[in-house]
């Protein structure tokens, strides 16, 4: 993988995996963010953050696990 991330990736489906990667990396962290008790404000919906954090994470892993199934598929090739 560190290939793939040092330099930029010819395949379309990789660059489409690691932007949602990074987007949902950065998103995972605003929204963990909102947690802290200075940046935890009283109209903070903690459930709805919850909601936001799992749903990065999944989206996270979805993109890992597309990273892993093209490489392998390259790699096999």
């Amino acid at each position: 993988t560190s290939t793939i991330l040092s330099q930029k990736p010819k395949s379309e489906l990789v660059r489409t995996s690691l932007r949602l990667l990074t987007s949902s990396a950065y998103r995972l962290q605003s929204e963990c963010k909102k947690t802290l008790p200075v940046e935890t404000c009283p109209t903070t919906d903690i459930q709805l953050v919850t909601q936001q954090v799992i749903q990065c994470a999944y989206d996270i892993a979805k993109a890992a696990k597309q990273l892993v199934t093209i490489t392998t598929k390259e790699n096999n090739n």
